[in-house]
C-alpha cells in the first residue's frame, strides 16, 4: 500500500473539515481508544521493564522523523570504518512489553497497523507504550533491537550483527532540521555520512532494477474566506538517503530469514500489463509520456515534484505496485519472495509500534542470527500474520482513500459554477447499446473514489485531472456523441458538485 499523507493546520483543525473526517472514525468502525484490559496490561508490562543488560548507550544514536511525531521506531549512526562504513541502526524493543497471546497481543492482531488520518491517528498500541516507554525518544534510556552493518566503500553490505541492547537517542531531527543542517555544511560526520552512503545505497537500488514512490507530504489550511488550500511538499534528499537504511534493514532481515527457512516476507509482483497500459495513459493524458524501453523505476527518479502533473503522475504510479502482500513460510522457502519494486526479497522490520509484523520479524531475525529456536507462540503465529495484515492494509486503504476525497471536495465546496483546465485521464465509455428496447444504464464507472474508477464499464463518468489543486475527479462529458473526448485531450470544465459530507467532486465540460 502507497501512503499519501495529509495533515491538517492548526487553523483547519478547526473547521467543517476536521468535522467531517472525524465522521470516518464512526464511518468505518475505527476505535477511539483501547479496552481497559489492554491499557492495564501495557501499564502493568512498562512498570516492570527493564532495558536490556547489554549497553549500547556510548553510540550517539538520533532520530530523524517529520515534525511532531513521538512513536519513534527507528534511530541510526553512521561511522567510517576503513574504507567503508559502520551503520547502526536501533529499532524499538516493542517484543518487551508485548506478552504472545496477552491482552495487548490481541488487540494489535484486530488493529494490524497504525491508522493516519489528516487530523489524528490511530494507534496500534497503547501511547504508553508506543509514545512513550517503546519509543525511542531523546535522552531516555531504551531498550532496542541494535542492528550493525558493516559496509564497503560501494555501500554493499559485508556483514550484519543484530543485539537487543540498552540505548539513547541524542537528539530529535526533522527531516527539514537534518537537509538544512547538511546544506548549511553544519552537519556532524554521522548525517554527512547518511548522505554518502544513501546516495550510494540510491545508485545501487538503480542498478537492481528497483524503484520507489516520493509521495510528498501535504497540508491543508484554512484560508481567510471559509475555504481551504493544499500546500504540497516534495520529499527531502535526506528522506530517501534515511529511507535507503530502513531498506537495508529490511533486506537483511529477508536475507536472515531465507536462509533460517522460517520467517514473513513482504512480497510484490512486477508490474502487470494492465497496470503499465493504465499509467502509459496517464502519464500520456498528464503531458509526460513514458517512452518505451525506460524502466519505470528511472521514470519515476525523473519526475519533478514540484510540478503538479508529475506529481499527480507519481500519485498515479501506485497502479504500478499493485499486488503487494506478505508471504510466510516454514521450511520451504517460497518459490515467489521478491518484492519486485526493491528487486529484492524484503521484510518489514523497522516499524513496530506502528505495523502488527515488524515485531514477529525482529523476534525470528534475533533467534535466527543467534542460533536458537524461534518461541513456539512467535512461530505459531506467522502463518496467521498475512490475512491480519491484508485486512488491516484494506481498511487503512479504504480510510485514506475517503479522507483523501473528503480532502479534496472540500478544496473545491467553494468554486462550484467556477470554470478549470482539466487533461482527460480517461474518458467516458461509450453508452451501450439498446437490448430488447432497453438501454444499459452502466452503473457509475466502478467509481473508487473522486475519479479514481475501477473501470468505467460503460458508466457515464470519465476521470479527468486539474492543476490546481491538484485533484483527479469524475466528468461528464455535454459533448454531442460524434465529438466526445479522449484521452490526454485539454478542456475546459465547470465544476458541477463538491460536497465534503458525501465525499463527491463532478465537473462537466463546457463546449
Amino acid at each position: 500500500m502507497v501512503y499519501q499523507h495529509i495533515d491538517l493546520t492548526a487553523g483547519a483543525r478547526r473547521t467543517g473539515l476536521a468535522a467531517a473526517l472525524a465522521a470516518l472514525e464512526d464511518e468505518f468502525g475505527l476505535p477511539r481508544g483501547f479496552p481497559e484490559d489492554v491499557l492495564e496490561e501495557a501499564r502493568a508490562a512498562v512498570a516492570a521493564h527493564h532495558p536490556p543488560a547489554e549497553d549500547r548507550t556510548g553510540i550517539p544514536f538520533v532520530t530523524i522523523d517529520p515534525p511532531g511525531s513521538t512513536d519513534l521506531d527507528q534511530a541510526v549512526h553512521l561511522a567510517r570504518d576503513g574504507g567503508g562504513y559502520t551503520v547502526h541502526y536501533a529499532i524499538a524493543d516493542v517484543p518487551a512489553f508485548v506478552a504472545d497471546g496477552g491482552a495487548v497481543d490481541r488487540e494489535a492482531r484486530l488493529r494490524g497497523q497504525t491508522v493516519y488520518l489528516p487530523h489524528r491517528r490511530i494507534p496500534l498500541h497503547p501511547e504508553v507504550i508506543s509514545e512513550d516507554a517503546g519509543s525511542l525518544l531523546p535522552l531516555r534510556r531504551r531498550g532496542a533491537y541494535v542492528w550493525t552493518f558493516r559496509l564497503d566503500r560501494e555501500a554493499r553490505v559485508v556483514s550484519t550483527e543484530l543485539v537487543r541492547a540498552a540505548v539513547v537517542s541524542r537528539a530529535r531531527l526533522t527531516y527539514a532540521e537534518a537537509q538544512q543542517a547538511l546544506d548549511a555544511g553544519a552537519a556532524d560526520e554521522s548525517l554527512v555520512l547518511l548522505k554518502e552512503v544513501g546516495i550510494k545505497r540510491v545508485a545501487l537500488e538503480h542498478a537492481r532494477g528497483g524503484a520507489h514512490l516520493r509521495i510528498p507530504e501535504q497540508e491543508i489550511e484554512a484560508d481567510d474566506e471559509g475555504g481551504y488550500r493544499l500546500v504540497a511538499r516534495a520529499p527531502l534528499p535526506v528522506e530517501d538517503w534515511n529511507a535507503q537504511i530502513s531498506l537495508l534493514t529490511g533486506m537483511e532481515a529477508a536475507r536472515i530469514m531465507v536462509a533460517g527457512r522460517m520467517g514473513i516476507l513482504r512480497t510484490l509482483p512486477g508490474p502487470d500489463a494492465t497496470g503499465v497500459a493504465y499509467f502509459r495513459r496517464r502519464a500520456l493524458a498528464l503531458g509526460h509520456e513514458w517512452e518505451p524501453g525506460v524502466h519505470y523505476g528511472d521514470f519515476l527518479r525523473s519526475l519533478d515534484l514540484t510540478d503538479p502533473r508529475q506529481l499527480a503522475l507519481m500519485h498515479h504510479a501506485a497502479a504500478l505496485f499493485r499486488g503487494a502482500g506478505y508471504t510466510a513460510f516454514d521450511g520451504e522457502v517460497p518459490e515467489e519472495h521478491v518484492q519486485a519494486a526493491i528487486a529484492a526479497p524484503y521484510a518489514h522490520a523497522t516499524a513496530p509500534l506502528r505495523r502488527l509484523v515488524d515485531r514477529f520479524v525482529l523476534v525470528v531475525c534475533d533467534h535466527h542470527l543467534r542460533g536458537e529456536p524461534v518461541p513456539p507462540g512467535v512461530r505459531q503465529a506467522l502463518p496467521l500474520l498475512p490475512e491480519l495484515m491484508q485486512r488491516s492494509g484494506q481498511l487503512a486503504s479504504r480510510v485514506e482513500r475517503a479522507a483523501i476525497d473528503t480532502v479534496e471536495a472540500a478544496l473545491l465546496a467553494g468554486r462550484v459554477g467556477e470554470m478549470f483546465s482539466a487533461v482527460v485521464i480517461e474518458p467516458p465509455a461509450p453508452a451501450a447499446p439498446e437490448r430488447n428496447g432497453r438501454e444499459g444504464n452502466g452503473g457509475n464507472g466502478g467509481n473508487g473514489g473522486n475519479g479514481r474508477p475501477a473501470g468505467n464499464g460503460g458508466g457515464p463518468y470519465g476521470t479527468l485531472q486539474i492543476a490546481d489543486p491538484p485533484v483527479a475527479a469524475r466528468f461528464e462529458d455535454t459533448g454531442p456523441e460524434g465529438a466526445r473526448v479522449a484521452a490526454g485531450e485539454r478542456v475546459t470544465v465547470q465544476l458541477a458538485e463538491a460536497d465534503p459530507g458525501t465525499r463527491k467532486v463532478l465537473f462537466r465540460t463546457v463546449r
